[in-house]
C-alpha cells in the first residue's frame, strides 16, 4: 500500500476557523495572512479532499496543518482553538486520508493530545525549531506518543521576519527550514533519542539533509553510532541526488515517501520496484506501526 506521509490539505473546520481569527495566522477569503506582513493566496482547488486523492497512487494519505504557519506559537487558548477545529475537519476526513495532530507549544495539552490519539491521529507533527531547543517544554507530549506507540513528525517551523525582507519565495524553504531540520535531527541525536529511546520519529525533507554530516561531526569530536532504525526521514522535495546520498549514509530501511503537497510534487526517484516498495510502503509502514520492527542497523 503505498503511502505519503507528508500533505497539507485544510478542511472546512480548519479553514473556518482561520477566517474568525483577526490577528495573525488568519485567512481573508483565500488569502493566509502570516506574522511579520507576509501574505501569500491559497487556490482554493488545492484543499478539494477529492482532486487531491487522485492525483496520484497513493492509498493512504496523511496529512498535518503545517507548523511553518506557526499555529503552536499562539496563546494557549488560541492555540487550542485552531487545534480543535483542525482535529474536527482532518478526522472527519474520507479515506485515503489520514491526519496527524496539531498541538500548542507554549503551554502542551497531553491530555487533549491522548483524545486526538483516541478519535484517529496518527501521531503528532511538532516544529523542528521546537524539537531542538525546547524539548523539555513539549516532553509531556512525546510522553503520551510514547505510551501510545505513536511517530512524531519534525516539520519546519515559521522562518524567521528576518529572513523574510527581500528574498525571493523560495529562501524560507531553502535556508532557514533546512536549517531547523537540520538543527532537529542532531539534537535529538544528542539527547531526544536517549531520552525516548522507543519513540518512532520522521524529519521531513531528509531532515535538512542533516544526516550527511556525519563525517564533520566525527572529525569535529562527535561520536560514531550506528543508525538509528527508529528515526526516519522523508523525501519531500529532494530528488535522486538528495536521496542517494542519504540512503549511502542510512541505509533505505528508513527512507520515506513524502511529498509535501500542495507546496511540492513528489519526487521521482528511478529507484527500481524493490527499492519503491521500501520507500513508499514498507518504511512508512514500520514507521506507522503500533509496535514497530526496527531493522538491522
Amino acid at each position: 500500500m503505498p503511502i505519503d506521509l507528508h500533505q497539507h490539505l485544510w478542511p472546512e473546520p480548519f479553514v473556518a476557523a482561520l477566517r474568525a481569527r483577526r490577528t495573525p495566522p488568519r485567512l481573508e477569503g483565500w488569502t493566509l495572512h502570516l506574522p511579520g506582513e507576509r501574505a501569500c493566496v491559497i487556490d482554493p482547488a488545492q484543499h478539494d479532499p477529492e482532486a487531491r486523492a487522485a492525483l496520484d497512487g497513493a492509498e493512504l494519505i496523511l496529512v498535518a496543518p503545517s507548523a511553518a504557519c506557526g499555529f503552536d506559537r499562539l496563546p494557549p487558548d488560541e492555540a487550542a482553538e485552531l487545534a480543535d477545529a483542525w482535529h474536527e475537519g482532518a478526522l472527519s476526513l474520507p479515506a485515503p486520508f489520514k491526519a496527524w495532530a496539531m498541538a500548542g507549544a507554549r503551554e502542551p495539552d497531553p491530555a487533549a493530545l491522548q483524545r486526538a490519539l483516541a478519535r484517529g491521529a496518527v501521531g503528532l507533527e511538532v516544529a523542528a525549531d521546537v524539537l531542538a531547543h525546547d524539548l523539555d517544554r513539549i516532553a509531556p507530549l512525546l510522553e503520551v506518543l510514547d505510551a501510545a506507540g505513536r511517530p512524531l513528525l519534525v516539520h519546519p517551523g515559521p522562518a524567521g521576519r528576518e529572513d523574510a525582507p527581500g528574498r525571493p519565495a523560495w529562501w524560507a524553504p531553502v535556508v532557514p527550514y533546512v536549517a531547523q531540520l537540520h538543527a532537529a535531527w542532531w539534537a535529538w541525536a544528542d539527547g531526544g533519542r536517549q531520552r525516548f529511546p522507543r519513540l518512532p520519529v520522521c524529519f521531513v525533507a531528509l531532515a535538512g539533509l542533516g544526516p550527511l554530516h556525519g563525517e564533520r561531526q566525527r572529525a569535529r569530536g562527535g561520536a560514531a553510532g550506528p543508525v538509528d532504525p527508529l528515526t526516519f526521514v522523508e523525501t519531500s522535495s529532494y530528488g535522486m541526488q538528495a536521496v542517494d546520498a542519504v540512503v549511502r549514509v542510512l541505509g533505505i530501511d528508513v527512507v520515506c515517501h513524502g511529498s509535501d503537497r500542495p507546496y511540492a510534487e513528489p519526487p521521482r526517484l528511478g529507484y527500481g520496484a524493490a527499492a519503491a516498495h521500501a520507500i513508499q510502503t514498507a518504511n512508512p509502514g514500520r514507521l506507522l506501526a503500533r509496535i514497530p520492527q526496527e531493522v538491522s542497523a
